[in-house]
């Protein structure tokens, strides 16, 4: 940790104590321990030989979601998320796994999210044990009981997947509906293009709708987003470098992200190869141009005339939506608005704020798979503030915030009144004389 951590960012921060009301975990728990201020003295005083990285340490670093919340009220900025991503590495290069957590890191990590024919491969298993009903007799025979209930609650409601991907869907370029405003690249995302097709599809109509030439490298890989959060420092920054080179032989004016999650990882490329001299400028050039697509819609598009549905009758059919942010799109990547200014054009809907929106859903990439408790705790209060809005469509921009969205819909079996969609689907649905 003395090799990894900036030691001048651990003493940025003034313990103010700013950053708790904004801690999803210190709000949970109460414990300092648990909150940004309190993880960061745990990290100084490893660094200063004060205390022993064990056990104890090494679960509160894992508790944390990763959300950032703590970073847009920190009056010191501190770059919390950071420090949280070089404590982890650190730990990861000591830690002493068992052997089927070591294989199944190596298989996802390495063998399987770079790789995106590998992905490909994946949805094309998965969409077979899906369509043949194999789904429903593992689930009939007990087999699912083997895995713990958490895995079992997502697979009940992971979306159709697809070996096509967004390329194979509509080649490497689609044209802009009119005259070009700008040439932007889209990134597809690993499990974005697998088990969410259908939204990166009308992510790229929506552009090219918006006046947007649209440009799909088919050399992109995986942001290394999860990589990054899970202490594999080294396999994202070789992730990076390839999505580097792709986007910028493609020529694009910018980079453009669906999924908050893989956004905020890209809009950091720059930091995450400070250290590399021969990176520094093409990593700079790419983070600079990575923008959501809500955001570069409302900065640079046409925007859309976004028509409200009609019933058989012709008749508009009144809608209340709300929106859960995506903590990464709204805390790093600072584009909150932009997907609810979009929302507030949508005619005949009406927008409900949900309170605490701006708190983490309790997905955080794979924290619901290795912390499940904490993430199902922090979901039922935030599912209790959802069926307050009574809205029709529950709106995020990001896919993990979207399955766990699904998922306390599911839980609280209010499925019949509330449907969560990508904010892409919600707005290509009702784009005005689209063909």
């Amino acid at each position: 940790m003395k090799l990894t951590l900036n030691y001048d960012e651990l003493t940025n921060c003034m313990r103010c104590g700013f950053c708790q009301p904004a801690c999803p975990t210190f709000k949970e728990t109460g414990l300092e321990a648990a909150s940004p201020r309190g993880r960061i003295a745990l990290m100084k005083a490893v660094v200063d030989d004060i205390m022993e990285p064990g056990e104890q340490f090494k679960a509160q670093m894992d508790l944390c979601l990763g959300c950032r919340a703590c970073e847009p009220v920190c009056p010191s900025d501190v770059k919390y998320g950071q420090l949280l991503e070089q404590t982890r590495d650190a730990i990861e290069r000591h830690e002493e796994h068992g052997w089927f957590v070591r294989s199944t890191r190596a298989l996802m990590f390495k063998q399987m999210f770079p790789h995106p024919k590998r992905m490909r491969a994946l949805g094309f298993a998965l969409k077979a044990y899906q369509r043949t009903g194999l789904n429903k007799v593992a689930r009939a025979t007990g087999i699912m009981r083997l895995f713990p209930a958490h895995m079992r609650n997502m697979e009940r409601i992971l979306p159709e997947a697809s070996s096509q991907g967004v390329v194979g869907a509509l080649g490497t370029f689609v044209p802009a509906k009119g005259k070009a405003v700008a040439r932007v690249g889209m990134f597809r995302g690993c499990l974005m293009d697998v088990l969410f097709l259908g939204s990166n599809v009308n992510t790229v109509k929506l552009l090219a709708e918006c006046g947007f030439d649209v440009v799909i490298p088919d050399s992109q890989n995986c942001c290394g987003a999860l990589h990054a959060h899970s202490g594999e420092l080294d396999q994202a920054r070789e992730l990076a470098k390839k999505n580097i080179r792709a986007f910028r032989e493609a020529n694009v004016d910018y980079i453009i992200s669906n999924a908050g999650g893989c956004g905020a990882l890209l809009v950091e490329y720059n930091h995450l190869l400070h250290d590399d001299p021969e990176w520094k400028e093409s990593s700079a050039w790419f983070a600079e141009r990575v923008k959501d697509v809500s955001q570069i819609i409302m900065e640079r598009g046409r925007i859309p005339q976004l028509a409200a549905l009609k019933n058989e009758s012709g008749e508009t059919r009144p809608l209340t939506i709300t929106y859960q942010d995506s903590c990464h799109l709204r805390n790093v990547m600072r584009a909150g608005n932009a997907p609810r200014d979009l929302m507030s054009r949508v005619e005949g809907a009406r927008f409900r704020e949900l309170q605490g929106a701006d708190r983490c859903c309790g997905s955080a990439g794979i924290y619901n798979l290795v912390q499940p408790d904490m993430s199902t705790q922090i979901l039922d209060h935030k599912m209790e503030h959802v069926k307050e809005t009574e809205a029709h469509y529950l709106l995020t921009s990001n896919p993990g915030c979207l399955l766990q969205m699904k998922y306390g819909i599911e839980r609280e079996q209010i499925g019949d009144k509330m449907q969560a969609v990508h904010i892409v689907d919600f707005l290509y649905e009702r784009l005005a004389n689209r063909e």
